[in-house]
């Protein structure tokens, strides 16, 4: 199944599982789920929401400091 990945300014359609999470694809991307703020087809969604083919998926960097 594909999807279409925003990270930042870069966009990449990929081919992904079946039954994937986003968590499982931020684990694929060796990316920390604490650090991002994920949005499906515009919505803001939780690690546990599934993936579905033809999905918008954003992933977006989260600053946070002191």
């Amino acid at each position: 199944m594909q999807i279409k990945l925003v990270i930042g300014e870069k966009v990449d359609l990929i081919e992904i599982n079946n039954n994937n999470t986003v968590k499982d694809l931020l684990k694929n991307m060796d990316i920390a789920p604490e650090t991002v703020v994920v949005k499906k087809n515009n919505c803001i969604v939780i690690d546990e929401e599934l993936v579905e083919d033809g999905d918008l998926i954003e992933v977006i960097q989260v600053i946070y400091g002191g």
